[in-house]
């Protein structure tokens, strides 16, 4: 049950479909992201980050490279590329094209997610956009 909702949400999120994504996630879940100053609460988070990461990357699509599920919790190992068109991050559009690695750590309870946890490649990104040297 668990990799079918992953797997369906990632299909929902390369779909850009902002309400199917946030129909999976209960209304009180609870998100973390290396990118935002703090945890955020509730299902229309989920919402306003997706139109976040979609005006800046309007043409994201995201790939479930890996997935590891256990009980009620799932760990999926992400790619997404998508082209710099908007700002973000405060970094006005570079107009380039990105590649992106994360892991997400979520949590389900009766078929909905109840908490997010997102790391992922900072530095990368900020790398592909020319704002850091490479290593």
């Amino acid at each position: 049950m668990v990799r079918r909702l992953v797997n369906d949400l990632v299909a929902a999120w390369n779909a850009h479909d902002s309400e199917r994504v946030q129909s999976f996630y209960a209304p009180d879940c609870e998100e973390e992201d290396v990118a935002m100053p703090a945890p955020q609460r509730g299902s229309g988070t989920i919402r306003r980050t997706m139109k976040y990461y979609l005006r800046a990357f309007p043409d994201v699509q995201v790939s479930a490279d890996e997935m590891v599920c256990d009980g009620d919790r799932a760990v999926l190992l992400w790619t997404w590329r998508g082209t710099h068109r908007g700002r973000f991050m405060n970094i006005p559009p570079t107009g380039r094209r990105v590649t992106v690695r994360g892991t997400t750590i979520m949590k389900v309870c009766d078929g909905r997610i109840h908490r997010v946890v997102r790391v992922w490649d900072v530095a990368g990104l900020l790398r592909a956009l020319g704002l850091l040297p490479e290593l």
